[in-house]
């Protein structure tokens, strides 16, 4: 399963729909964002997408954690968000 990268540009609908449809399919969505900008635009694809898989009877949780990755040879802290049905 590949991780759902949000940045403070995507738009929030397009990544609603990628988390809705992978909560479907796999029953578990990874979600990451770096900086104020983007864990804004992943929490509002959250709540959004809430929204849509409610509509599907699913209920989700959403699980944060920080994580450390590696951009051009520097670490930066990213928000990881764990989504899966209740």
């Amino acid at each position: 399963m590949d991780m759902i990268k949000v940045s403070a540009n995507s738009r929030t609908s397009a990544v609603a729909g990628a988390i809705a449809g992978i909560v479907r399919e796999h029953h578990r969505a990874e979600v990451q964002a770096i900086g104020a900008g983007a864990v804004n635009q992943a929490l509002k694809a959250l709540a959004l997408a809430t929204g849509y898989l409610k509509l599907d009877g699913i209920t989700i949780v959403c699980i944060p954690e920080f994580v450390d990755v590696e951009i051009e040879d520097k670490v930066r802290t990213a928000i990881k968000i764990v989504v899966e049905p209740r």
